[in-house]
């Protein structure tokens, strides 16, 4: 028995599709093709939910990140920009998800609130707002007056913010085990401490897979593998600009209800939020560092004072809070931030479900997008600017 619940099944000889990745993406893109009658075989090299997809703090964002629009400019705005519609739908998506599943996922939508504490902070989030309207995403201009009102847990020095209403949280611990589960339901087999080894292009199309617990056979693949998943796409030759980066989160001692909102601050890293059950989960992409022995992610010290600093600087209240936890985990990105997503056009079969740094918000959407590809379906949104196919 693994920490996932699961045992080892055997692998089938053949199946219809592999799922390569055991985080949301992969079990979400398993359980679509699994209910849709699809023989399926999920590969995971770990247990269920052990990378980025459960060590993320839950944050569901839509609004463009206040930070690399600031550093960026007008050039990464625009490529970024086709993709709030995307992290809309995924939002709309999870609100219906535990309902599906049959399962809590503590999904709660209270609203993103962005804090500025300058003049020109305010600036750069009224122009950011009006990209965000012109692709269709709902945030208000705060004064200084409506801010505290709305969040009166903020610093005073705050002079004004950006809240966009359909932000919010769910419980990472919760959503990839609920999607497993519904998977496995519904005929998926699910093979965790499976490593992938190598991937052989057939002369008459699909795919054989080599894997540490045996060759399977399938028709198409699709490669949910996070920030493994460049070196899935190297063994069919495919060269991706995929990254990987490791960042750390803490969570504070239960309190009582204090921050509302999914809270960020505008001109530093900072993302905030509180848990059902009272607790501060503290964090906006520090970076970790990997330990020189294991090669894993592990917290870094100047990064937790940091972090911890700025918190403090925008909710005071959290000074007399433990912190009673800090860990690390690697996320993946691109360097445009743009998703890659579809059937790759030289090799026939061979599907990529990847959006970097926020793909836990945006997993649900992904999961059924790619998935009704691998139909053949219309995925019910355009996802033209993310296709590899335009790479």
């Amino acid at each position: 028995m693994t920490l996932d619940g699961a045992t080892h099944p055997s692998l089938p000889p053949t199946t219809d599709v592999v799922v390569v990745g055991g985080g949301l993406a992969g079990t979400g893109v398993a359980w679509h093709l699994a209910r849709a009658g699809r023989a399926v075989t999920l590969l995971e090299r770990h247990d269920l939910n052990t990378e980025a997809s459960g060590s993320n703090s839950g944050s569901i964002h839509a609004q463009i990140p206040a930070e690399p629009f600031a550093t960026y400019g007008e050039a990464w705005t625009r490529t970024f920009a086709p993709t709030i519609r995307l992290l809309a739908h995924s939002i709309t998506l999870w609100r219906d998800l535990g309902a599906e599943l049959g399962s809590d996922l503590e999904v709660d939508t209270p609203g993103g609130l962005i804090v500025a504490a300058t003049e020109a902070d305010m600036a750069g989030l009224a122009a950011k707002a009006a990209v965000e309207r012109a692709h269709g995403l709902e945030v208000h201009l705060l004064d200084r007056a409506s801010l505290h009102a709305m969040a009166p847990y903020v610093a005073p020095r705050m002079i004004g913010g950006a809240f966009c209403p359909v932000e919010g949280k769910a419980n990472p611990l919760r959503a990839t085990p609920a999607l497993a589960a519904a998977a496995r339901a519904a005929g998926a087999v699910i093979a965790t401490h499976t490593r992938l080894d190598a991937i052989e292009v057939l002369p008459s199309g699909g795919f054989r897979v080599a894997t540490s617990r045996g060759t399977i056979t399938c028709r198409q693949l699709v490669n949910c593998a996070g920030a493994e998943a460049g070196t899935i796409a190297r063994m069919v030759g495919l060269d991706l600009p995929i990254e990987a980066h490791p960042i750390q989160s803490s969570v504070t001692e239960p309190t009582a209800p204090l921050v509302k909102h999914l809270l960020y601050a505008a001109g530093v890293a900072l993302s905030l939020k509180q848990t059902r059950l009272g607790h501060v989960l503290i964090g906006g992409g520090w970076p970790a560092r990997l330990d020189r022995h294991s090669g894993r992610p592990v917290t870094n010290m100047a990064s937790l004072v940091g972090n911890m600093r700025v918190a403090l600087s925008v909710v005071p209240a959290i000074g007399a809070l433990q912190v009673v936890r800090s860990w690390a985990a690697i996320v993946n990105g691109t360097a445009d931030w743009k998703p890659l997503l579809g059937e790759a056009p030289r090799v026939p079969g061979f599907f990529l479900a990847f959006f970097p740094w926020m793909g836990f918000s945006a997993g649900p959407a992904v999961a059924a997008s790619v998935a009704a590809l691998v139909l053949g379906r219309d995925p019910g949104i355009d996802l033209g600017p993310f296709l590899i196919s335009g790479r």
